[in-house]
C-alpha cells in the first residue's frame, strides 16, 4: 500500500475506532445489558448480544455509505451536517457528565419482555444511538470529500473495520457483562461514564469546528 493510503487508512481507522467507542461507551451499557438479560440463560444472552451487534453493525455501515445520499436529496450540505452532529455528540457527552446515564439508556420496567431486546433499546439507541449515527455520516462526508477513488475506497474499508472492531468490543462487553457489573460496581461504571462524557463534548466541540470551516470554505 502506498505511504499515502497507509496514513489515510490508519487515519480513518484510529479516528472512527476512538470517536465509536467512545460516544458507544461500552462499560455503560453493562446496567442496560444485565437488567435486560436478568431471566435469560447464558446461551440465549450471548444470542441476543450477537444479535444486537449485527443489528448495530449493519445500522452504522449503512449510515455510512448512504449518508451522503441523504444529505443530497434533502440538500443538506457537509457543513450543517457536522455542526449538527457535533452538537448532537456534545448534548449528549453533557448529559453523561453532568446527568446519569439512567436519562440516555432507561432500564425496562417489570412489565417488559426478557426476550425480544436486541434491536430495540440494545442495537439502537443503545449502540447505534443519534451520537454514533452522526458521527459516522460525519465521517461519510469526510469521505466523499477526498480526490480520488482510491483514496476514498481506502476510507471507506478502513472506517467499515472501525465500526467492525467496535461492535466487537461491545459483544465482548456484553458476553462479560455480568463479571464486569460485579466488579466494578455501580460506582466505578459511572465514573467511567463521566470522563467519556467530557471525552464526547470534546469532540462535539470538533466536528462543530470542522462544519463551521466548511460553511466558511463554501461547501
Amino acid at each position: 500500500m502506498e505511504p499515502t493510503l497507509y496514513k489515510l487508512a490508519t487515519s480513518f481507522l484510529l479516528g472512527g475506532l476512538v470517536s465509536l467507542v467512545t460516544i458507544t461507551n461500552p462499560l455503560s451499557k453493562i446496567p442496560l445489558f444485565v437488567s435486560l438479560a436478568a431471566d435469560l440463560d447464558e446461551a440465549a444472552a450471548r444470542r441476543e448480544a450477537s444479535r444486537a451487534c449485527i443489528y448495530a453493525l449493519a445500522l452504522l455501515a449503512g449510515c455510512l455509505f448512504a449518508g451522503v445520499a441523504v444529505l443530497e436529496t434533502f440538500g443538506i450540505s457537509y457543513g450543517a451536517l457536522r455542526v449538527a452532529g457535533g452538537l448532537t455528540v456534545a448534548v449528549i457527552g453533557y448529559r453523561m457528565l453532568f446527568g446519569t446515564t439512567e436519562a440516555l439508556f432507561p432500564r425496562p420496567t417489570s412489565s417488559g419482555t426478557a426476550t425480544g431486546f436486541a434491536f430495540f433499546p440494545l442495537a439502537m439507541p443503545g449502540i447505534a444511538g443519534p451520537g454514533a449515527i452522526a458521527t459516522v455520516i460525519g465521517i461519510s462526508t469526510e469521505i466523499a470529500e477526498l480526490p480520488s477513488g482510491a483514496l476514498r475506497a481506502t476510507a471507506y474499508g478502513a472506517t467499515v473495520f472501525s465500526i467492525l472492531a467496535t461492535c466487537l468490543l461491545m459483544f465482548g462487553i456484553f458476553r462479560s457483562a455480568r463479571l464486569v457489573s460485579r466488579w466494578l460496581g455501580g460506582e466505578g461504571i459511572n465514573v467511567v461514564a463521566r470522563l467519556t462524557g467530557f471525552l464526547l463534548v470534546c469532540i462535539g466541540v470538533q466536528f462543530v469546528g470542522s462544519g463551521i470551516r466548511s460553511f466558511v470554505a463554501g461547501t
